[in-house]
């Protein structure tokens, strides 16, 4: 499932996450980020706007032709297709509004060590308030923590969101650089001094 464009705003892109930007802290500054299934690119174009080197992926070449201008995209359909970014890694991965479980080990081998992986999308029980509702579509408990082993699970929430209604799944994870004497100090609240 891809990012929609809002047909009453069509000039308009629509906002980011606020799961994406609370957490985009954890990105290493200007480092290069991948946006996976970005459509419309409502996270690849705030996070260039703050300095991160983007690069996205999606099948509809329509939406990407107006994403050329902000960062390296690249058309190809990662469900049927060979994953395009094998043996690359990135200081960041953003996923949202999408769901393909076979691409979810090379998803987290994508990021780079020092690295973030930030994913929200539809949970069980979405079906119960709307789209989507195909069980295909929708983590079950847990399964985007056993998806992610390997990482440091910084953030992790599963339940229900109002306005509009939906269940989520959303996780902020860091592969951790190397080992260290001194604990890795990942805020909780981007706003407070580091």
């Amino acid at each position: 499932m891809h990012d929609v464009i809002n047909p009453s705003t069509h000039t308009k892109p629509l906002e980011p996450s606020p799961w994406v930007v609370r957490w985009a802290h954890l990105l290493p500054p200007g480092g290069q980020v991948l946006d996976v299934a970005c459509g419309s690119g409502r996270h690849l174009r705030w996070l260039a706007a703050l300095g991160w080197h983007m690069t996205g992926v999606d099948r509809d070449t329509a939406a990407l032709e107006a994403l050329r201008d902000v960062a390296m995209v690249l058309s190809a359909d990662i469900e049927s297709g060979p994953w395009p970014f094998d043996g690359r890694t990135f200081d960041g991965v953003v996923v949202t509004n999408y769901l393909w479980r076979p691409l979810l080990p090379a998803i987290v081998a994508a990021v780079a060590p020092g690295g973030a992986l930030i994913y929200e999308t539809f949970a069980a029980g979405n079906g119960t308030v709307g789209k989507p509702s195909r069980p295909d579509f929708l983590l079950q408990p847990g399964e985007l923590i056993r998806a992610a082993q390997g990482l440091h699970i910084v953030a992790y929430e599963d339940g229900f969101l109002g306005q509009p209604d939906r269940f989520v799944q959303r996780l902020a994870a860091v592969r951790l650089p190397s080992v260290s004497a001194q604990p890795n100090r990942f805020t909780l609240d981007p706003s407070a001094p580091r």
